[in-house]
């Protein structure tokens, strides 16, 4: 365990981002360590889940509840804190503050009121999962929590079903079965991968298609713990046997408006895996439409 300072410095009045650990409390900073101990006052989501942090860490603070549910009322006692001098630190359940909570508004508020805003970087159940899963990284998209409901969770799919990333959400345990189900029915046989408990002791990768993930969920039963799925990319000649013109010329007419002919043909072309020298004569034909 990180030996904390008897008498840290004094922070500069302002709003101090904290990463906590997502499950190993060793992934804690020192950095971190160092400004939850110097902080006037520490915003969390839930109380009891930070005061066993600092518990283990041997500091006291003053905890103030801020989530989703009350962030509007709290926000401008904490901003007239910060204006009177005093550091505040924000932190989440686990992780990374403003990755799937309500966070984002109060650093928006208090950049807005011109008092600084500091990051502490740190734990995030979203990189780490990508770090884990094997697959592309090169270019991914978080999407935050899957929907409840089977309709709307198909629709949320649907709408990613073309997008040129790997795909990463959350997901509560007890749903994984249907949500997989539903991803497989509209995403297809894609390689994925389904990350739980990370960094605590029963941590698991369970790598297959979305269809073999579906079908193992489907047998075994929800898992237990805390969820992060990732999705791999389409395949390029999946998404050009299923792309009709329209979605090229809806792709080229985007690229056309920031880029030459011959670098939007080559940027759709490698979007779509659809063949250059076709791509290359639509965009001139549109090219030419848009001067007429």
């Amino acid at each position: 365990m990180a030996e904390i300072r008897s008498q840290p410095d004094k922070l500069s009045a302002g709003l101090y981002v904290v990463a906590t650990p997502i499950g190993n409390l060793g992934d804690i900073s020192a950095r971190a360590l160092e400004v939850l101990s110097a902080v006037d006052v520490i915003a969390c989501e839930d109380t009891r889940v930070t005061a066993k942090l600092l518990n283990a860490y041997l500091i006291k603070k003053p905890l103030l509840a801020y989530h989703e549910h009350n962030g509007a009322a709290q926000r401008p006692k904490l901003l007239e804190k910060m204006a009177g001098g005093s550091a505040v630190a924000l932190v989440s359940d686990a992780g990374t503050p403003l990755i799937s909570d309500p966070g984002y508004k109060l650093v928006d508020e208090t950049r807005n009121a011109g008092i600084t805003v500091t990051a502490c970087p740190g734990p995030s159940a979203l990189v780490t999962a990508l770090s884990l899963a094997g697959l592309p990284t090169n270019r991914f998209l978080f999407l935050g929590f899957a929907p409840h409901k089977k309709k709307a969770r198909q629709d949320w799919f649907a709408a990613e079903a073309r997008t040129n990333a790997s795909l990463v959400f959350y997901e509560n345990a007890k749903r994984l079965p249907a949500c997989l189900a539903d991803a497989a029915e509209i995403l297809g046989a894609r390689p994925g991968a389904v990350c739980r408990e990370l960094t605590k002791k029963f941590e698991q990768v369970v790598r297959n298609d979305i269809l073999g993930l579906a079908a193992h969920y489907a047998e075994s039963g929800p898992p237990k713990g805390e969820v992060v799925v990732v999705i791999s990319t389409p395949d390029k000649m999946a998404l050009a046997d299923k792309g009709d013109t329209a979605e090229i010329d809806r792709a080229l007419q985007l690229a056309l408006e920031h880029m030459s002919v011959k670098s939007a043909a080559r940027f759709v072309a490698e979007l779509t895996g659809a063949k250059r020298n076709q791509v290359y004569s639509r965009a001139l034909e549109l090219a030419a439409d848009k001067k007429q």
